[in-house]
């Protein structure tokens, strides 16, 4: 596989957060639940979406992921067949899976999660 070029600005789609993996119960909490086009990055502490318009990122903090998983659409919403990110992580109790489109390219996504996999405990 060869590495993405860079993590930062990469364009993508927030599809929403589930909860218990679970499409018709989404997540309202600190900003999930709005859906929308944006941008990702990661650091060692935090996965991040910015969405278009809205000014708090989704900050999901790799010490609580604890799986990564890929499919073909997530909160009710599919993808056209290109590979959703599942990033499923507890908040406060509850478990919850994150969904996003980051790439067309398959292979993107794999090199995606095995970076973040480098980061976490999965």
């Amino acid at each position: 596989m060869k590495p993405l070029m860079d993590f930062k600005e990469k364009t993508g789609l927030y599809l929403g957060t589930e909860i218990d993996e679970t499409w018709w119960k989404r997540c309202t909490d600190d900003g999930l639940l709005a859906r929308g086009q944006g941008r990702y990055s990661h650091d060692q502490e935090y996965f991040y979406f910015y969405r278009v318009l809205i000014t708090d990122p989704v900050r999901i903090p790799l010490k609580d992921v604890f799986a990564f998983r890929i499919g073909r659409w997530h909160s009710g919403r599919w993808c056209l067949g290109y590979s959703v990110l599942k990033i499923v992580w507890m908040k406060n109790g509850k478990k919850l899976s994150s969904g996003f489109l980051v790439s067309k390219n398959n292979e993107d996504v794999e090199v995606l999660i095995s970076e973040l996999k480098k980061k976490t405990n999965t």
